[in-house]
């Protein structure tokens, strides 16, 4: 027997005369049924599986083990994503078969899925520069499975194509969850170059219109934030300029930096101390330190 090849407008048949025992809803508009925490989180341990499988194998699988398995949950993770960009989109419901909407978030699904290779090249690059820069790190498995501050970064690399395909809410779940669970909150609008190395991580905070270079350093507790919030004549906050940071290839910043404001720039290959306050930008191959001040006197008094 042959088996049909897939075709949504087929299910949407199949699905029509399912619905023929239905009683009639009311009115004619889908209620808003938006992403879920639970979905969202489900959905991020799926695609950490289809990444990296020996690091997170994926317990789910009806397949063997292998290239079949993955297939398998390549499929899943294309039908989820596809399920939360359409349930996330209020909309009524639609006069042709199949719903076009349906089929749009099924189209995103599928892009999302093409960028896969692209992202986990991407990501292991990250993982490189965390083996490099950390002498704790045994290999390159112990960064995949234990290190918070790459669970982040894979996070927020995948949002961010989420968000550059305009997904709504979903981008911003995803990296809320990472938020919640390592305590460093990078917004999916962020821009952030290859060889990304988060040391500890804890209390880092990247603001949407961040732009980071390649191969930077972040320790904990540092951020990328914004210094004011411009707002219109009638006190609104005026919404899509850049309002945080640019920092330059080959960047470090160590805990505690705070750097602040859409026209500060950080020189390639700048060094930035721990509890550096900046609001200014610094050429490249700088560096900046707060000094420590030593009260001689009041030592040997109290001594």
């Amino acid at each position: 027997m042959s088996i049909p090849e897939f075709n949504i407008e087929k299910l949407s048949q199949i699905v029509v005369e399912l619905s023929r025992y239905d009683v009639p809803a009311s009115g004619n508009l889908t209620p808003a049924s938006p992403t879920t925490r639970r979905a969202t989180e489900q959905l991020i341990r799926r695609m950490e599986s289809l990444l990296f499988p020996f690091e997170h194998p994926w317990e789910e699988a009806v397949e063997a083990q292998g290239t079949a398995a993955r297939v398998e949950l390549l499929g899943r993770i294309i039908w989820d994503l596809a399920h939360q960009v359409h349930r996330g989109q209020p909309h009524h419901e639609c006069a042709q078969s199949p719903c076009q909407i349906l089929c749009q978030a099924f189209n995103t699904a599928l892009e999302f899925s093409r960028r896969l290779p692209g992202l986990q090249s991407l990501l292991y690059k990250d993982v490189d520069a965390a083996y490099q820069g950390d002498p704790a790190a045994r290999n390159h498995s112990e960064v995949i499975s234990t290190y918070p501050g790459f669970y982040a970064i894979m996070v927020y690399r995948l949002a961010h194509e989420l968000f550059l395909l305009d997904v709504p809410l979903l981008p911003r779940l995803m990296t809320e969850i990472a938020h919640s669970q390592t305590g460093i909150d990078i917004h999916p609008g962020a821009q952030i170059g290859s060889n990304f190395f988060i040391d500890h991580g804890t209390g880092v905070v990247i603001g949407e219109t961040a732009q980071v270079g390649d191969q930077v350093t972040l320790y904990q507790g540092v951020t990328l934030g914004a210094l004011n919030f411009p707002r219109d004549v009638k006190g609104q906050i005026i919404r899509g300029q850049k309002r945080h940071p640019t920092i330059g290839d080959r960047v470090v910043i160590y805990s505690g930096a705070t750097i602040l404001g859409g026209n500060t720039e950080i020189g390639a290959g700048s060094v930035i101390g721990g509890n550096v306050w900046l609001t200014e930008s610094v050429p490249a191959n700088s560096r900046v330190i707060n000094q420590p001040q030593v009260d001689v006197k009041a030592v040997t008094r109290n001594s």
